[in-house]
């Protein structure tokens, strides 16, 4: 699969598997479930309603606190990241960790001139569907249905939520054959995943 294609892929995961992942609503929530529900709902708009006030596309340049970035349809957006915008790479962090090439899914609201004042920012956000098929020390071999993905084991972030029950760290009970859904950050252009979370069955 080339890079782009994989791009697209990528990009699809997020945009198809939102269903069923219940987020909190509250508008500044770094959360990556709210990411992933308003992107779902943003989709669910139709071609022809524009939500202005979501962003989504690659960064392809980081002036200062400004970022100019290409959304997927080929337009062209410039976000405002403030001290007060909340920003998740992975986990929750700061705007220090944007790099060119990321991922990003913005939050905010559209000012005169046309930039995106951010309130939330989400950096390379990923939601699979997968099957695993294989287990490491350190990883997670997922298959998506379209390609063989590595999904990379954090230690202090990754962890796995078993039939609904709260996350732990311990991944003990993840199991080969069984599905899963990866919500992670992808590294860009590549076949990698750093996983978040991982939900499972335990039996």
């Amino acid at each position: 699969m080339s890079k782009l294609d994989r791009r697209r892929f990528m990009t699809s995961a997020v945009l198809g598997s939102a269903a069923g992942i219940v987020g909190a609503t509250a508008l500044g929530s770094v959360s990556p479930e709210v990411a992933l529900a308003e992107q779902h709902a943003n989709v669910g708009l139709g071609a022809n309603m524009y939500d202005p006030n979501f962003v989504e596309g690659r960064i392809t340049k980081i002036s200062g606190n400004l970022l100019s970035v290409t959304s997927s349809d080929r337009s062209f957006h410039r976000i405002h990241v403030t001290n007060g915008t909340s920003v998740w790479k992975l986990r929750h962090t700061t705007f220090s960790e944007a790099e060119l090439g990321d991922g990003l899914y913005a939050r905010g609201l559209r000012l005169e001139d046309g930039t995106l004042a951010a309130d939330s920012v989400w950096l390379n956000i990923v939601n699979l569907r997968t099957k695993i098929v294989g287990v490491g020390q350190n990883s997670l071999y997922l298959d998506s249905g379209h390609e063989r993905l590595v999904g990379n084991v954090v230690r202090g972030t990754t962890a796995a939520v078993y039939n609904s029950t709260p996350a732990v760290r311990d991944l003990s009970m993840v199991r080969v054959g069984r599905h899963a859904q990866v919500i992670g950050a992808w590294r860009p252009d590549t076949d990698q995943v750093d996983i978040s979370t991982v939900y499972t069955s335990a039996a």
